[in-house]
C-alpha cells in the first residue's frame, strides 16, 4: 500500500469513528424509528439523510455510487414540487425510509414521499410578515431535525414546534425568546442530541443578546440555557448555566455600556454534537454593533464572540473555546458550518473540527482541547496577514480597525464564506468550499445614535456608494467573485478550484461516486469531479441555487436533491438585479435517466419608471433621502434603490408620485399585515418625505436610462 493510500484509508478510518452498525430503530420505522443510536450510526444508513449534516460529524457526504463521475451526464429530472414563494430557499432535506421533510421560507414545513414528490403533508405556523423586518438576512430556513416520530422546526418568530411526523400536527410548541419585543429571529435548523432539541437565533445588527437553548424533545420544556456574551451588570446573573463563566472568563473582556446595544453572539447557524467525545460545539457571531469602538469602547477580546465554544451536552456547562476573531469589528461571525473528522496530522491520527468562517482563514481545531492546529487564508484578506500559531490571534494589518479613517477590507460583511454548506470527502481527503470575493468600504459612523429595534452597525453605510454611470456598475458587478475550492486541510491549500461571475453560490455535497454538487447563483445546478473539479453535469434551476444539495436512495436508486430559490443577506441588500429572482423556488430531484421538465420559466415584466415631477424636492430632501434610504430601506429594497427582485424595486413603485399614498403606507403601516411596516417609530412624516425625494431621483435617473437604451 503506497504512503498516499494508507493515509486516504486512515481517513475513511477516521471519518468512520461516527459510524458503526444500525441501531435498533433501524431503517424502515420511518421518523418513528429515528432515535439517538440510529444518528449515531447514520453512516451506515447511506440511503437516508437523517440529521442535518448527513451524520453527527457534519461531514455532508453520501456514501452512494450509483450516480458517479462515469455517468452523472444521465442525470435527469425525476421530480419537481413548485413553492408559494420566490424568496429565499436555504433548507437541507431531510430523508427518512422515503419520506423527505424540509422547509421553505416563512418556517413552512412539507413532508413529501421520496421517490414521486407528492406531498404528504404541509404545515404552515403563521408567522406574521411584520416579523420580516427584523430578518437581517431574509426570511429564510435551514432546515428542520427528526426524533421518535416528530419534527421540529423553529420558526422566524422564535417558537420552537413539534409536528408529528405522520400527519405533521402540532405535538407542542415553546417561544424561545426572552423577550419577543425584541427583534429576535430565528433562520437555523434545530439539532436533536440525547433527547433535547438545541437552537440558538439572529438578530445582531438590530441589537440583541445571544444564546442557545435546550428543550426536552418530548415536551419541548426548556433544560438548559447558554448565553454566549455578559448581560446588564446591573441586572445581576441570569440563573443560567452561563452564568459563572460569563463572570469569571467573558466579562472582563467587555468594556463600557456595551450592554445597551445587546452585545449580539447570535449562535444562528452551527450547532454540531461530537457523539465520540460527548461534547458540543456552537458557532458563535457578530458584536452588536459590529464597531468595536462603538460596542466596547474599542477594548477587549469581547468573548464569546466570533468564537467556537464547547459545551456539555446534557447540561450546556462551558468546556473550552477557540476565538479566531478577537474584538471582531467587522461583522466577522465564526456561525458557519462546522465539520467533524479525524486527520493525519504530522503523522498522527487528531480528532478534529473544521471551519472556514466569514473572516477568511480555514481553522483545524483539536477538538479534545481547543488547541489550533492550522489556520491558512482561503480568500483575499486585507484585515490580516495570517495567524500567530503561538497565541492563535489574527496578525492585524495596521488601520484595519478603521478607528480615524476607512479601510477596505476583503472578505467583507457577507463573508469570504458564509452560512452555505461546505462537505468533506473521507475519499478525497478534501473540504469542498463555497467561497466568495466582496469587499466593502468600512468607515466609522461618528454620528451614531442606537435605535431600538432597527439596524445599528456603527458604520457608515453611505461609505459604498452605488455608482449610476451603467459602465462602472459593471466593473463593480464584475469585481464580485465566487469559488468553490477544494481545500485540503493537512496541506493547507486548495487542490482546486472553480471560478464564478459572482457571490452568494449553493451549498456543497460530496458523494461515493467521486462527484461533488453544487448550485449556484446564476441558476445553474451542476456536478463536478470530486478529484480534479472538472464540471460534468449541469441543470438550469431558473432561479439561484443557494442551499445544500442531499442525496439517498429509495428501493435502491439513488436521488439527488436540492432546494432552488434566491434570496439571503446578499440578493436582498446588493443592487445587482438579476432577473431569476421573480421566479418561484422549488424542490428539484433527480435520477439516472429522470425524465421530467421544468416549465418554461416565467420573465419578469418590470413596471416603468415613476419618477415624481422634476423640481418638486430640494437638494437637502435628496441628501437627507438618501442618508435614510441606504442605513434602513436599501438593506431590504437594495442599495441605491436598486431592487435585486425579491423586494419590490421602489423606483418603478406607483406610489412614488403620490405623497398621501407614500406617508399612508411608509410613515402609516398601511402594508404591515404584507411586511412593510410602519417606519413611524424612528423617522418623521418629513424624513419619509426626503427618502421619497431620493428614491425620486433614482428613478429619474432610471427613466433617463431606459429611455436612452430604447432609443439605441
Amino acid at each position: 500500500m503506497t504512503r498516499a493510500s494508507k493515509a486516504a484509508a486512515l481517513l475513511l478510518a477516521g471519518s468512520m469513528l461516527v459510524g458503526g452498525l444500525a441501531g435498533a430503530g433501524g431503517p424502515g420505522t420511518g421518523a418513528r424509528g429515528v432515535d439517538a443510536q440510529r444518528i449515531m450510526n447514520a453512516r451506515s444508513e447511506p440511503g437516508n439523510w437523517l440529521t442535518h449534516g448527513g451524520s453527527y460529524a457534519e461531514q455532508r457526504f453520501a456514501d452512494l455510487g450509483e450516480v458517479n463521475a462515469g455517468n452523472v451526464d444521465q442525470l435527469g429530472l425525476a421530480w419537481y414540487v413548485d413553492l408559494d414563494t420566490s424568496r429565499g430557499q436555504e433548507a437541507t432535506p431531510i430523508v427518512v425510509d422515503g419520506t423527505m421533510y424540509t422547509t421553505t421560507a416563512w418556517s413552512k414545513v412539507m413532508a413529501l414521499d421520496a421517490a414521486t414528490g407528492k406531498v404528504k403533508w404541509r404545515f404552515d405556523p403563521e408567522v406574521h410578515k411584520s416579523r420580516g423586518q427584523a430578518a437581517c438576512c431574509d426570511v429564510v430556513n435551514r432546515g428542520v431535525a427528526v426524533w421518535n416520530g416528530m419534527v421540529y422546526v423553529a420558526a422566524l418568530d422564535g417558537r420552537l414546534i413539534a409536528l408529528d411526523a405522520n400527519t405533521g400536527k402540532v405535538k407542542w410548541s415553546s417561544q424561545t425568546f426572552t423577550d419577543t419585543t425584541k427583534p429576535y429571529t430565528i433562520t437555523g435548523a434545530p439539532r436533536v442530541v440525547k433527547g433535547l432539541v438545541i437552537i440558538g437565533n439572529g438578530g445582531a445588527e438590530l441589537g440583541v443578546r445571544g444564546y442557545v437553548t435546550a428543550y426536552d424533545a418530548a415536551t419541548g420544556k426548556k433544560k438548559w440555557r447558554f448565553f454566549t456574551v455578559p448581560g446588564d451588570p446591573g441586572k445581576g446573573p441570569d440563573g443560567e448555566v452561563s452564568d459563572s463563566v460569563l463572570a469569571g472568563k467573558a466579562a472582563p473582556t467587555w468594556a463600557g455600556e456595551y450592554w445597551k446595544g445587546g452585545g449580539g453572539g447570535t449562535a444562528w447557524d452551527a450547532i454540531v454534537y461530537d457523539q465520540e467525545l460527548d461534547q458540543l460545539y456552537i458557532g458563535v457571531g457578530n458584536g452588536s454593533p459590529w464597531n468595536h469602538q462603538i460596542r466596547s469602547d474599542g477594548k477587549g477580546d469581547n468573548l464569546f464572540l466570533s468564537s467556537v465554544v464547547a459545551l456539555k451536552p446534557d447540561t450546556g456547562e462551558y468546556l473550552w473555546h477557540y476565538q479566531g476573531t478577537p474584538g471582531e469589528t467587522w461583522d466577522f461571525t465564526q456561525t458557519q458550518p462546522i465539520i467533524l473528522s479525524t486527520l493525519m496530522i504530522e503523522g498522527k491520527p487528531r480528532k478534529v473540527l473544521m471551519q472556514a468562517p466569514k473572516n477568511g482563514f480555514f481553522y483545524v481545531i483539536d477538538r479534545e482541547g481547543g488547541k489550533l492546529i492550522s489556520a491558512k487564508g482561503f480568500a483575499t484578506q486585507t484585515w490580516a496577514t495570517g495567524v500567530d500559531m503561538n497565541t492563535g490571534r489574527p496578525i492585524e494589518v495596521a488601520d484595519a480597525r478603521y478607528k480615524d479613517k476607512g479601510f477596505l477590507v476583503m472578505p467583507s460583511a457577507l463573508g469570504a464564506h458564509n452560512w452555505h454548506p461546505m462537505s468533506f470527502s473521507p475519499r478525497t481527503g478534501l473540504v469542498y468550499l463555497p467561497a466568495q470575493e466582496v469587499p466593502l468600504f468600512y468607515q466609522s459612523d461618528k454620528g451614531f445614535e442606537r435605535r431600538e429595534g432597527a439596524w445599528n452597525v456603527g458604520i457608515d453605510l453611505l461609505a459604498n456608494p452605488v455608482p449610476d454611470d451603467p459602465k462602472a456598475f459593471k466593473a463593480v458587478k464584475a469585481m464580485l467573485k465566487g469559488k468553490l475550492i477544494a481545500w485540503d486541510p493537512v496541506a493547507h491549500k486548495p487542490a482546486w478550484e472553480v471560478t464564478y461571475d459572482g457571490p452568494w453560490n449553493g451549498g456543497t455535497l460530496a458523494t461515493a461516486g467521486n462527484l461533488v454538487f453544487q448550485g449556484n447563483g446564476g441558476g445553474s445546478f451542476q456536478a463536478f469531479k470530486a478529484t480534479d473539479g472538472e464540471k460534468l453535469w449541469s441543470f438550469d434551476a431558473q432561479t439561484g441555487v443557494i442551499a445544500g444539495p442531499v442525496s439517498y436512495t429509495v428501493k435502491g436508486e439513488q436521488y439527488v436533491a436540492v432546494m432552488a430559490g434566491y434570496g439571503g443577506a446578499y440578493p436582498l441588500t446588493s443592487a445587482f438585479d438579476d432577473p431569476r429572482t421573480a421566479n418561484n423556488g422549488r424542490v428539484l430531484v433527480f435520477k439516472l435517466g429522470g425524465k421530467a421538465k421544468l416549465p418554461a420559466a416565467t420573465q419578469p415584466v418590470f413596471a416603468a419608471a415613476n419618477p415624481p415631477p422634476a423640481g418638486l424636492f430640494t437638494a437637502a430632501q435628496v441628501s437627507e433621502g438618501e442618508r435614510i434610504y441606504e442605513s434602513t430601506c436599501g438593506l431590504c429594497h437594495g442599495a441605491g434603490a436598486r431592487s435585486s427582485g425579491i423586494l419590490p424595486d421602489l423606483r418603478r413603485s406607483a406610489v412614488l408620485t403620490d405623497g398621501e399614498a407614500w406617508r399612508t403606507i411608509v410613515h402609516e403601516g398601511a402594508l404591515h399585515a404584507n411586511g412593510m411596516i410602519a417606519f413611524s417609530r424612528w423617522y418623521k412624516p418629513e424624513q419619509l418625505e426626503s427618502v421619497r425625494a431620493y428614491v425620486g431621483a433614482q428613478s429619474r435617473k432610471l427613466a433617463e436610462q431606459d429611455a436612452a437604451t430604447a432609443g439605441k
